[in-house]
């Protein structure tokens, strides 16, 4: 044979595929690497003691895929209430029919589920390792739940109507955020008042057409929004990294949890394949852990692309979103301190001239009362004409010099990045689609073309990477980037120099962005 076992049969939860990029399975040592960071708070908390020989600890899953996060919970306790409980089957059923509680989000994984933590998909079968359960699920639950429509959006997750399926078809109508009252709807599925000391888990990451249309909008947010409804003593949730600075609609949460001083710990990968291996998707991803009791800043752990930095401990409300490395905030605080006016006073919000990506309204050659329009045609950058007449919004931009920032553009965590894809320089009597956002207006090409050449320096850029934590750029990504004068070409160097970035800062700057070849400028 050309290979060997080692001794052991492979953790089978380690070869199953993901459910998708937003319904991602947690790999058993991330899920113990949690586990691990709860037990340290847990002991600072409590005098040194060990949740896993606490008998009177429960746990909860809302959202459980694989079962990981309570098969691991349900072994750790196993050998910690040895002492308490020396009969092993006295000790399992104890666990778990008492401590040991989970949602599943779908039928096929609360098979999974059950199959991990019971040894048996039911609970009360002949080979499941409890022999108290009267029911099939036990204490992993699942039942199929329908949305609740208002104007053909569900109002609880925000889900489209391709989500009213046929019965036998999953709706993706999570349980645990679809009720107004969760500790009833708790106390109904499980028998009695329920109060969980800890609630761990890693919740769907994405609705489809939840922010209109075909767009996706996040719903990690309201799992951990409703785990806090239940009041536990500790919260510990696996949710993407973008909630620390961007997000369509994240902006309450992100102020309440930076601001609320109890994440005593954040785990933080800026690239989603170093913990997540064979997941891919933009931003990172990242655990924190909530604890009630505690009150005021936080153990801050980032792993930047493959590299672990050395752990800090941080103020997570320091500015209106979190700067993931410390190493810039000297950086920014330098150039703050001049509190000039910011770029983003002169970027416009999102889709300009009202013009979304998929806009077909053109021809291939100007025609009377045209305006050229800058699309992507697919992937391709491509210069269209359109009827002046149809442009309503921003039309004060159309007779300007301009310069077109693409609104969107991802790496997937490399280090070090671009950060933006190249600008446009664009002459009057122009507009373009959502694919871009508008800076300007500028007096002269010359102006338009001493920003663009601002906006390809190193120093632009990495202002921009400390709040664009996706592919997505929008305004707000620009508010830490000082407006210049645009009467000159800017460079990395006068930049430097005028906010007296020492030769290590540069260096670092310049091991995050890359340099952007100021030859190749694609104008018009």
């Amino acid at each position: 044979m050309s290979f060997s076992i080692r001794g052991r049969n492979p953790d089978v939860l380690t070869c199953i595929a993901n459910l998708s990029n937003d319904e991602v399975f947690t790999p058993p040592d991330f899920a113990n690497r949690m586990l691990d960071t709860l037990a340290e708070a847990w002991a600072a908390d409590h005098n040194g003691a060990n949740i896993w020989a606490d008998s009177s600890v429960k746990f909860l899953d809302p959202c459980t895929k694989s079962g990981i996060f309570l098969r691991e919970i349900t072994s750790r306790l196993t050998k910690g209430l040895a002492d308490e409980m020396p009969d092993l089957q006295e000790r399992v059923d104890h666990i778990l029919t008492k401590q040991v509680f989970g949602i599943a989000i779908t039928h096929l994984t609360s098979l999974l589920a059950r199959r991990s933590v019971y040894c048996s998909k039911y609970a009360n079968g002949a080979h499941s390792i409890a022999k108290t359960f009267t029911s099939d699920e036990g204490n992993i639950w699942f039942e199929r739940m329908e949305h609740d429509w208002v104007a053909g959006k569900c109002r609880f997750c925000g889900a489209g109507s391709v989500f009213d399926r046929a019965p036998g078809l999953e709706t993706h109508a999570y349980a645990f955020i679809h009720t107004d009252n969760i500790k009833t709807r708790l106390a109904e599925i499980f028998g009695g008042d329920m109060q969980f000391d800890v609630i761990i888990g890693n919740p769907p990451y994405q609705m489809k057409g939840g922010a209109g249309g075909t767009s996706d909008s996040s719903i990690y947010h309201l799992f951990v929004e409703q785990a806090l409804n239940l009041d536990p003593r500790f919260l510990s949730m696996v949710i993407p990294s973008r909630w620390l600075a961007g997000g369509r609609g994240m902006d309450d949460f992100r102020k309440a949890m930076l601001t609320g001083k109890h994440i005593s710990h954040l785990v933080d990968y800026t690239k989603m394949s170093t913990a997540f291996p064979g997941v891919d998707f933009e931003g990172g991803v990242g655990y924190f852990l909530w604890d009630k009791s505690h009150q005021g800043d936080c153990k801050y752990n980032l792993v930047l692309g493959d590299e672990q930095q050395p752990p800090v401990v941080r103020k997570l409300d320091e500015f209106d979103i979190f700067v993931r490395d410390a190493r810039a905030i000297s950086i920014l605080k330098k150039i703050q301190r001049l509190n000039e006016p910011s770029v983003a006073d002169l970027v416009s919000g999102d889709t300009p001239f009202g013009l979304a990506t998929n806009f077909a309204e053109y021809k291939d050659k100007p025609f009377h009362g045209s305006v050229a329009i800058y699309i992507t045609d697919p992937g391709k950058r491509v210069v269209v004409h359109t009827a002046r007449s149809g442009i309503r919004k921003n039309a004060h931009l159309i007779d300007s010099w301009k310069v077109l920032l693409p609104e969107a553009y991802g790496e997937r965590g490399a280090i070090p990045a671009f950060v933006l894809g190249p600008s446009i320089v664009t002459p009057p009597e122009s507009v373009c689609t959502q694919t871009y956002l508008v800076a300007g207006p500028f007096a002269s090409k010359k102006a338009a073309t001493s920003f663009q050449d601002y906006s390809r320096t190193r120093f632009f850029r990495f202002l921009v990477s400390l709040r664009k934590i996706t592919q997505h750029a929008l305004r707000s990504t620009y508010s830490w980037i000082p407006q210049q004068s645009w009467d000159r070409t800017w460079t990395d160097e006068i930049l430097y120099t005028k906010y007296g970035i020492t030769q290590k800062e540069q260096s670092y700057i310049e091991s995050q962005v890359k340099e952007m070849n100021l030859d190749e400028k694609d104008d018009e």
